[in-house]
């Protein structure tokens, strides 16, 4: 999660930057059949970064009983964050674990018994990102914590860090990070901007037998094309930002990932694209009160703590950001 970029970055490894080995995991690990529940689905929503959002929560869902054929709604991970209020808490969590669900480093880190462990929020920020992000972060992260009790911690202990799905005839990877890592930054949308990064992406999906990997972890959405192998299709990095704050300047919505065998019927759709074989992979805009939002996370976060500092900002305004960025077909 990376909202500002304070002054002279660090780039030691230390809490919030680490990524620690039990996170990692390798493209190979995708190259195995769906779990019957997931295979031959008609729609697939992944809903990353949800981040405590209890009006975006209601919002996925309702949207989600929209849906018609058969469908299935993966919450992968940082589905907690801002909601340090217990009762809140306890309402995301029932929320997201009706469905299926990845743990991504909040999730991770809250499950950890140990309250110091060396990963901090586990966010593995790295060298762009600005020390006071990365302190305030790992402060969000203790205060967090607190709101939960044991056998919520223990149910996020359960949830695994990636999984497999089959969209008519497509094979996807659903991650929170990236191929090799739940806290990977590898599908970040900086680093998919260097052609050399695209090509060694090309290769984990390669490895993985996959055509397309839905992720979240760094915060800013990103379709991102690389092309396929033995004139196949095009692959894709389908990265949905955040569910629970603005991804676009100007652009109160969240998103999330919708992977389907038809296009939305709704008129919520940001963008989308076509991944072959009939699949197209759109961004569909979660829309709530704002106003409403603002006020319940101002009485957590009120203006001079760590979340207002480093997201206050972005969800009033959101950021720096435009659909014109998130959208990359091949070159």
């Amino acid at each position: 999660m990376i909202e500002v970029d304070d002054a002279a970055p660090s780039v030691a490894s230390a809490p919030g930057r680490s990524c620690p080995l039990h996170y990692r995991y390798r493209p190979e690990d995708f190259a195995i059949d769906a779990p019957e529940h997931l295979r031959s689905l008609d729609v697939l929503y992944v809903v990353g970064g949800l981040y405590g959002n209890p009006l975006a929560l209601d919002r996925v869902l309702e949207l989600f009983d929209r849906e018609r054929g058969r469908k299935r709604l993966v919450f992968n991970g940082d589905f907690h964050w801002f909601d340090a209020d217990p009762a809140v808490f306890a309402q995301v969590q029932r929320g997201v674990l009706a469905h299926d669900a990845l743990r991504g480093n909040v999730e991770t880190e809250l499950a950890d018994p140990n309250a110091d462990a060396d990963a901090g929020c586990g966010c593995a920020y790295p060298d762009w990102v600005g020390d006071g992000v990365v302190e305030r972060s790992n402060r969000i992260l203790a205060r967090l914590r607190t709101a939960a009790d044991a056998g919520q911690r223990a149910a996020l202990a359960t949830l695994p860090m990636w999984q497999r799905a089959d969209v008519g005839p497509l094979r996807l990877g659903i991650v929170h990070g990236d191929a090799t890592s739940l806290a990977g930054w590898g599908f970040a949308q900086e680093h998919l901007r260097a052609p050399d990064h695209r090509a060694e992406v090309a290769r984990w999906l390669g490895r993985a037998g996959v055509d397309a990997f839905a992720c979240t972890h760094t915060c800013l959405p990103v379709f991102q094309a690389v092309p396929g192998s033995q004139g196949r299709h095009a692959r894709w990095i389908l990265n949905n930002g955040a569910a629970g704050m603005p991804n676009f300047r100007g652009d109160a919505a969240g998103l999330l990932t919708r992977i389907a065998v038809e296009p939305s019927a709704q008129a919520h759709r940001r963008f989308g694209v076509e991944l072959g074989g009939g699949v197209v992979a759109e961004a569909i805009a979660i829309d709530i009160d704002l106003p409403r939002w603002r006020s319940g996370f101002e009485a957590v976060w009120p203006e001079g703590s760590d979340a207002h500092a480093s997201y206050f900002d972005r969800i009033v305004r959101g950021p720096e950001y435009a659909i014109a960025d998130a959208v990359r077909p091949l070159e």
